[in-house]
């Protein structure tokens, strides 16, 4: 049962457009410990998914793993709501596959909004921008979040945009890292200070370290802040990466971490993920 002043969430999933931006492999899971992260209740959680039945009849390997997929969904609490891909031919005559859910995502995060005290739109796609606005106007706290080619007035109108690459465990990192010792962490540098020598130049990598906390606090000494900072030097980037880039928050960063003699983590064998 909810008490009384939790705070009402509602998630809503462009399915398609997450998988096909970076966000394939999505852990649908940690999407929901992360939008319920501040004590959160769960009042919708909506997946739009796209389903081709012409395909499903020919190939039962997809039609098996799209009824996994609904599954899995589904035991994490998501409604699955499949849109048919319908198909056209142009005037060439090529045949191609269209199957848009922006309408009814759009209409049932602004029906469901007067229950929802915050709404996280899972979505890269700038057709949101006036669905945002609306929803804020109706008094709902908007963030969205992303992974590749996230229209930019998207990430300006939501009150907080967090690229899906940095709330932890929520994208699998690279499974081919050998080393058991140190972890991999993705995150912002959003310090620097540089210095006439390139190779001297030195700042601070800012990376979440779990999904409690709240996140406009920033600074990892303060309670409640769900980050973790560490030491980088300019030496643990890529040799062809540009340091005097830094700082900057629009670049995603991966690394590994450990401390140093003193207990100070360090950021090591830094490479760039992704840059907005």
């Amino acid at each position: 049962m909810e008490k009384s002043n939790s705070i009402k969430v509602g998630v809503y999933v462009d399915v398609s457009n997450i998988a096909q931006n970076g966000g394939f492999g999505m852990q649908y899971d940690v999407l929901r410990e992360f939008a319920c992260r501040n004590d959160g209740v769960a009042i919708r959680l909506n997946a739009y998914v796209a389903h081709d039945e012409e395909k499903a009849e020919k190939d039962k390997e997809y039609q098996t793993k799209s009824q996994n997929f609904h599954s899995i969904l589904r035991d994490f609490g998501f409604k699955v709501i499949v849109k048919k891909v319908k198909w056209f031919t142009d005037e060439h005559g090529n045949r191609y596959g269209k199957s848009n859910a922006d309408l009814d995502m759009a209409v049932d995060a602004l029906m469901q909004s007067e229950r929802l005290d915050y709404v996280l739109m899972v979505t890269g796609d700038g057709d949101f921008i006036q669905v945002v606005r609306a929803l804020q106007s109706k008094g709902c706290r908007v963030e969205a979040l992303a992974f590749k080619n996230v229209a930019h007035e998207l990430r300006k109108e939501a009150d907080v945009f967090t690229s899906g690459y940095l709330v932890p465990k929520l994208l699998p990192i690279d499974p081919h890292h050998k080393d058991n010792d140190k972890e991999l962490f993705r995150g912002v540098c959003y310090n620097f200070h540089h210095n006439k020598d390139p190779k001297k130049g030195y700042g601070f990598m800012r990376y979440m370290k779990n999904l409690s906390g709240s996140l406009w606090i920033t600074d990892s000494r303060r309670k409640g802040s769900p980050y973790e900072t560490a030491f980088v030097h300019s030496s643990q980037f890529p040799k062809d990466f540009d340091v005097n880039t830094l700082p900057n928050r629009e670049q995603i960063f991966e690394f590994e971490t450990k401390k140093d003699k003193n207990g100070r983590l360090q950021a090591e064998n830094v490479k760039l993920v992704y840059h907005y």
